[in-house]
C-alpha cells in the first residue's frame, strides 16, 4: 500500500507539488525532541492530544526547534553548545540540510523565523568569549548564511520574534562557558539582559536586572499576542538567596515585573525555571522546574496563582485554553482549569521544550 509519505516523496521527486503546507505533515500542533529507549534521539511532531504525526532521527541530543510559519519545515537545534542545526521537511521526514556555524561559533539551542519565513535567526556564541551573535540564514537560498548581528550580551539562549513585527526578543543569559563545554567561567561578573533588536542589528531596548539579581540567568521566553514577554530565569548563586524566577516586560516599558511565589513554594523550584509559557488567552503564565518537579502559575500581571507537582517536568506550551506539559518520563499532559483534558505516555524521555507550531 502506498503511504502518504511515499506518495508525497514521489510527487516531490517529480516536481509536481511546488508548495506543501503543515497539513501535508499531519497538521501537528507541536514539535519536541526526545531520547528514545535505544539511547538515540529524534524530533517528533505531535497533535494537540500528544499523538505522533512524524518522527525524524537526530544525530545527537536535541534541545529545541523552530517551525516555519507556513511550510512544513522545522529546524532542530542541538543542546548547547551546539554542533548541529538540522533543517527537516516534516512532510517527507527528510533532513534537508545540516547547518554549520562559522569557525569559532557555537549554536546555543534556539532559533526563530522571520514573519514571512524567509529568514532563519539562530542563537549563537563566540566560543572563546561567550559574546552573543544571531545568525541570519536565507531559506530562499537553501538556508545559506547571510551574516550575523550582535545579540546584545553574553550567552544568548532563546530568541523570539514579537507578534506581527520583525523585532527580536533575545534572552542573553549572561553566562560565559568554555569552548565546546558547559563550564561556567564568569559567575561573579554575570550581567544577563533581555534585549530587543532589529534584524539590521539596531538595539531598540535592553532590560537589565538589579545588581542583587545579576546571577539570575535569563534563559527562556514566551510572548503574548500583545507582545508582552515572559522570561524564565535560572539562579546561579546560593540557592537560599534565589530571587524571582519569572519576569514580565513589554517593549518600551521601564523595569520588568518580577513575579515570585510565597517563600515555601518558591524554594520548591530549587532556583531553576526550565521553560515558560503564556496560556488561556494570555491570561496566565507558567514556569516549570524539572529540578523541583513543579509548575508554578501566575497571571500576566505577576500575581502568584498556584503550584502543581509534576516529577521531571520541563516542556510547557499552550493550545486553546489549555496548559500543556511534557516530562522526562514520556508524559504529555493537557490541562484546563486544573483538570486533565488529555494524558498520554510514550516510551521516550521528552527533552526540555515543547514548541508550538
Amino acid at each position: 500500500m502506498t503511504t502518504r509519505r511515499g506518495f508525497l516523496g514521489g510527487l516531490l521527486a517529480a516536481g509536481t507539488i511546488p508548495t506543501l503546507s503543515w497539513a501535508d505533515a499531519g497538521n501537528p500542533t507541536f514539535v519536541a525532541a526526545a531520547r528514545e529507549p535505544d539511547g538515540g534521539y529524534a524530533l517528533f511532531g505531535l497533535t494537540s492530544q500528544g499523538e505522533d504525526c512524524f518522527r525524524v532521527a537526530l544525530p545527537a541530543r536535541g534541545h529545541a526547534a523552530t517551525a516555519h510559519p507556513t511550510r512544513p519545515e522545522a529546524v532542530a537545534f542541538a543542546r548547547r553548545p551546539g554542533t548541529y542545526a538540522l533543517v527537516i521537511n516534516c512532510a517527507t521526514g527528510a533532513a534537508i540540510r545540516t547547518l554549520a556555524t562559522p569557525p569559532g561559533h557555537e549554536f546555543n539551542g534556539h532559533g526563530a523565523f522571520s514573519l514571512d519565513g524567509d529568514t532563519l535567526y539562530t542563537s549563537e556564541v563566540v566560543a572563546e568569549t561567550g559574546e552573543g551573535r544571531i545568525g541570519l540564514w536565507s531559506r530562499r537560498a537553501d538556508y545559506t548564511r547571510m551574516g550575523e548581528i550582535a545579540s546584545g550580551g553574553i550567552g544568548p539562549h532563546e530568541i523570539l520574534r514579537l507578534p506581527g513585527a520583525e523585532t527580536l526578543a533575545v534572552a542573553n543569559g549572561g553566562i560565559r562557558t568554555g569552548p565546546g563545554d558547559r563550564n561556567k567561567l564568569n559567575l561573579d561578573t554575570m550581567a544577563p539582559n533581555l534585549t530587543y533588536v532589529e534584524p539590521d542589528g539596531t538595539i531598540v531596548q535592553q532590560v537589565r536586572l538589579a545588581p542583587d539579581a545579576s546571577k539570575a540567568s535569563i534563559r527562556h521566553l514566551s510572548v503574548t499576542k500583545q507582545g508582552q514577554i515572559a522570561f524564565a530565569m535560572q539562579w546561579e548563586g546560593d540557592i537560599a538567596t534565589s530571587p524571582a524566577l519569572l519576569g514580565l516586560h513589554q517593549l518600551g516599558a521601564g523595569k520588568p515585573i518580577l513575579a515570585m511565589a510565597p517563600q515555601a513554594e518558591h524554594d520548591a523550584m530549587q532556583g531553576y525555571a526550565g521553560s515558560v509559557a503564556v496560556f488561556d488567552s494570555d491570561r496566565f503564565v507558567a514556569i516549570s522546574s524539572p529540578k523541583g518537579g513543579q509548575v508554578q502559575i501566575f497571571d500576566t500581571e505577576g500575581n502568584y496563582i498556584k503550584m502543581r507537582a509534576r516529577p521531571d517536568v520541563c516542556g510547557l506550551s499552550a493550545v486553546d485554553r489549555a496548559l500543556v506539559m511534557t516530562d522526562g518520563f514520556g508524559t504529555f499532559l493537557n490541562m484546563v482549569d486544573d483538570m486533565p483534558v488529555s494524558h498520554s505516555r510514550s516510551n521516550r524521555a521528552w527533552d526540555n521544550h515543547l514548541i508550538r507550531i
